[in-house]
Order: C-alpha cells, then structure tokens, then sequence
C-alpha cells in the first residue's frame, strides 16, 4: 500500500514575528509516514537548508520547485520509492508546480503537486489546465495531481459560505459578474478526466466530485492555526486519473491533535493499492 499526502503548510510552517511551528509539522508526517508528500507554501524552505533539514527529519527525499511570484511547492518520497524523473512544470504559475515519476509495481506513476493562484478564478482556471496538460504528458496511465487548489468545487453548494467572507476575500472566490461563485479551476480537471480521490473513496460522486454531507472535506481553517480568509471550505484536493482511483482505498482529511495549530489548512491523505518497483 502507498500512501500519499497533500498538505499547505502554510508561510513555511513559520509566522513572520510569531510562532515556528515546523516541530508540529513534523510529527504529523512522522505519524502519517507517507510514502509521497506533496507540499505547498515552502516560504524559505529554498535557502539555508531548510528543505533537506526537513526532509531528513520525517525520513524523506525532497524535489523543490521554486517560484517567481509565490511561494516553492515540493514532492518528497520515502525510500525506497525514488524518482526516475523529476521536474519544475514551466510554465508561469503564481506560486509553483513539482512532478515527479517514480516505479510502481503497477507501473510508473507521476505525482504533481501545485498550488494554484490565491487572487484570481481566470488565473486558477488557466493553471488547472497547464495542470492538466502536464499530466497528459505523464508516462503510463497512473497520475496523482495534490495541492491547494485555491477554489471550489462545481457540485456543493457555496452561496452561503462565500457570503460569509470579509469583502475582500470573497471577491477571490466569484466571477466577474459579483454573484456567481468561481468554480471552473475544478470543473476543468474534471472535464480533462481526472477523478477527486476523496469522492472516489467515499463513494459520493455525481460527474465526478463529492457530494455528502456540506462539512464533508473541508479543509480550511484550522481551529487555531489562523486562516481568516476561509469560512470553512474544501480548497486542498487529491485528483488522479481514472487507473489511479481504480486504486483508492481511503482518502481523508487528517483533523485533531497538532494539525489544529501546524497551519491554516488540514492535510489531505489517500491510500493507494500500490507497491514500489
């Protein structure tokens, strides 16, 4: 079994004039041990040797992108799962996107993490199709897309939710008509065929995205970790290519315990039927 998690980490597990909370990062992955984590906001994590410090404590190997106006994003692994290809997807994304191949007894899989514009729907819609593409360029038929996607899902109902942001932050999640909330970021990696692993593991699908009950996936905000421009959203995701979710067995959002106070956002965790080669 492979396990794979997908986590923001929120300002490099670091507030600018307040608390470090890398510790706590720390012993979550320690206690989930997965096998590939994709993480996001790696502020600093580019220099000092912040990224293999952390890398080394929570026993995994790291593959950074850097980005030009964001924040890194990153893909590690636990051996012995290794990369047999690792790159930056250039393109300009706001913050960054990793992907990374590694051997699988069933075959290569590819794992792309990302973390897609914070401000703009048009900007997010444009980079869940480089997204997309990126992964249509993946060897074989096993694809793992993991990150903070920034925006909702095309199913749920989010009228009231979004009504209850401060002014500016929920222009962040409408279209340009004022009313109509901002969807299409996931509406496209569905159109491009990708599967939410969490509602594949549920069982609650219509077209593609979960269903269930309106708490169901939320990741954003923590009970302590801050996170005012959320009013209780499902913005952090695990797509996969249909192979890969013939796969999923489990797929959760990890709340309780040090997750409340490591960042704004819970991490997301999928088991996968899969082996390293």
């Amino acid at each position: 079994m492979l396990r794979a998690m997908t986590w923001n980490i929120r300002t490099g597990g670091r507030d600018r004039g307040g608390a470090d909370r890398r510790d706590r990062l720390v012993r979550v992955v320690a206690a989930e041990r997965p096998d590939v984590l994709a993480l996001q906001e790696l502020r600093d994590f580019d220099a000092g040797g912040v990224l293999d410090d952390f890398a080394d404590r929570v026993g995994m190997r790291p593959h950074l992108a850097r980005s030009c106006f964001g924040q890194p994003v990153a893909v590690l692994l636990r051996p012995p799962l290794r990369a047999i290809a690792a790159t930056r997807v250039r393109r300009p994304f706001h913050h960054a996107a990793q992907r990374v191949t590694v051997a699988t007894t069933a075959g290569a899989l590819t794992v792309l993490s990302v973390h897609l514009d914070p401000y703009s729907g048009l900007r997010r819609r444009v980079e869940a199709g480089w997204a997309a593409a990126a992964l249509r360029r993946a060897p074989g038929e096993l694809a793992l897309l993991a990150g903070d996607l920034n925006t909702l899902d095309p199913v749920a109902e989010h009228t009231d939710r979004v009504a209850r942001l401060p002014a500016a932050y929920r222009r962040r999640h409408l279209r340009r008509d004022g009313r109509t909330v901002e969807t299409r970021a996931v509406a496209r990696l569905l159109a491009a065929g990708l599967v939410d692993l969490y509602a594949a593991a549920a069982g609650r699908q219509r077209d593609g995205a979960a269903t269930g009950p309106p708490d169901a996936g939320l990741t954003a905000p923590t009970r302590h970790g801050g996170g005012a421009e959320f009013s209780g959203m499902r913005l952090d995701y695990l797509f996969g290519t249909a192979a890969l979710a013939d796969r999923v067995r489990d797929c959760r959002v990890l709340r309780g315990g040090e997750t409340e106070y490591a960042s704004d956002h819970y991490p997301v965790v999928a088991d996968l039927d899969l082996d390293p080669a």
